[in-house]
């Protein structure tokens, strides 16, 4: 009889989490400078040269570009594209959905998060609540960590409030989710946007979880492109896609991707953040 190990969860020290805050510091930066930026008559592949231009100026590098041979620095998925779109000669339009998914590495440590934005003047009310009840369930998700005893408290949180927020007009991929994250983008454990019988591991210092909501207007039902990989909603409903990498502390969680550290939302849901973690470095993308 054998046993099946569950993969181990690395866990960071207080000055690893502070050079992840200067990744998380650089990637706030690439995602501000894309929302300033987007606008009808742009193309997918302008806004990877913005993330692209930035992550050059700064010394740091790509984790999304060559991985597993991506072609880009960014994931650009629009309207009935869910997660990861490639950059290319598709031009935005007036009333998109377009989310983007960045990440960049900062001496050898990773950050990774995604927003999602409607250009302009959004074509219809469902669309304007799919982009709220996203971003809501991935703050929502951030706030049960500060009080998680295991992992699997996050989705069971994330999938509550997408159903009183939305009911049945909004769902989740249940085979798609967030991640641990750290010396590499993708790491244990799993952190899944639903309730599982799983509960997860045990929620302790140390750890970095990115929190990624990705949810579609209709059944969600998806299917990946002959690129392999663009996952697009088959029936044409909409998607939305937000993410922050979060650093669980001995006196709490602190968003690593956050401008403020997830302060202004963490408070509103009664929620205080740790003291914002710091190396000996020079900080990267203030």
């Amino acid at each position: 009889m054998s046993f099946r190990r569950k993969p181990r969860v690395s866990l960071k020290t207080p000055e690893q989490f502070g050079t992840m805050r200067r990744a998380g510091l650089l990637l706030a930066r690439i995602h501000e400078e894309i929302e300033k930026s987007l606008c009808a008559g742009m193309t997918t592949a302008d806004i990877d040269q913005i993330s692209r231009d930035i992550i050059a100026s700064a010394g740091a590098k790509s984790n999304f570009l060559g991985y597993h041979g991506f072609p880009a620095t960014v994931c650009v998925s629009v309207n009935e594209e869910i997660v990861h779109g490639i950059p290319g000669s598709r031009v935005i339009r007036e009333g998109d959905v377009v989310s983007v998914d960045a990440g960049c590495i900062v001496e050898g440590w990773h950050s990774d998060a995604a927003r999602t934005h409607i250009v302009g003047t959004a074509k219809s009310e469902a669309d304007r609540e799919l982009v709220e009840v996203t971003r809501g369930a991935m703050w929502e998700g951030i706030a049960a960590l500060a009080n998680a005893k295991r992992v699997g408290e996050i989705g069971a949180a994330i999938e509550d409030y997408v159903a009183d927020c939305a009911g049945e007009r909004i769902q989740h991929l249940e085979e798609f989710g967030g991640h641990g994250i750290g010396r590499a983008m993708h790491e244990p454990p799993d952190v899944m946007n639903f309730r599982t019988r799983d509960r997860g591991p045990k929620i302790v210092p140390g750890m970095a979880l990115c929190i990624e909501p990705m949810l579609i207007q209709g059944d969600g039902d998806f299917e990946i492109l002959e690129d392999d990989w663009t996952v697009v909603a088959t029936k044409g409903g909409r998607a939305a896609h937000f993410e922050h990498s979060v650093a669980v502390t001995e006196t709490g969680i602190f968003v690593l991707s956050a401008v403020d550290g997830g302060k202004a939302e963490l408070e509103k849901r009664g929620i205080m953040i740790a003291e914002e973690p710091s190396d000996s470095s020079a900080t990267t993308g203030r």
